[in-house]
């Protein structure tokens, strides 16, 4: 019998991610507490662009777009955020989309696998994603559920079981 695999990945749709800030613009827009402070969010190149008066303006506005990312199903772990910087009289706050799984965190992951896992199961790095394979689904379900138990600081997802 074949061995059954799936493969880990860290994925986000850009569409979700697109859905979550216009709706965290228009949010910006319509709230009283940001009328009339030049409060925006918007694309930047990859990156997305949050500019308001106020440093606690620009942080109530990343709060909100992390909400909107929440309610779309996205990990904020996908979201990488930098710190408030004052830009001539505007604070912006640059974030981008993390996706892929760097080297060193897939081997983290096939680590944990070898480590705490079921014995049999096989874990090989291929690109920016994690195959892991065994001739047991039981197996992998095992070690699906303890990844999902695991607090790894990057998004993961399980696709392509079979």
């Amino acid at each position: 019998m074949a061995d059954s695999s799936f493969d880990i990945v860290s994925k986000v749709e850009r569409q979700e991610v697109d859905n979550a800030l216009n709706q965290a613009a228009k949010e910006i827009s319509q709230r009283y507490d940001f009328k009339g402070t030049g409060a925006t969010i918007e694309w930047s190149g990859e990156k997305i662009l949050m500019q308001a008066s106020g440093e606690e303006r620009v942080k109530a506005i990343l709060d909100i777009f992390q909400s909107k990312l929440i309610k779309r199903g996205i990990s904020l772990k996908a979201l990488e955020a930098g710190e408030p910087q004052l830009s001539g009289k505007e604070y912006k706050i640059f974030a981008s989309i993390q996706e892929g799984i760097s080297q060193e965190n897939a081997k983290k992951v096939a680590k944990t696998i070898r480590d705490e896992g079921p014995k049999g199961v096989k874990a090989q790095v291929q690109g920016d994603e994690l195959r892991v394979s065994s001739k047991s689904r039981d197996d992998l379900q095992a070690v699906i559920s303890l990844l999902k138990g695991k607090d790894f600081d990057f998004a993961l997802q399980f696709v392509n079981y079979r």
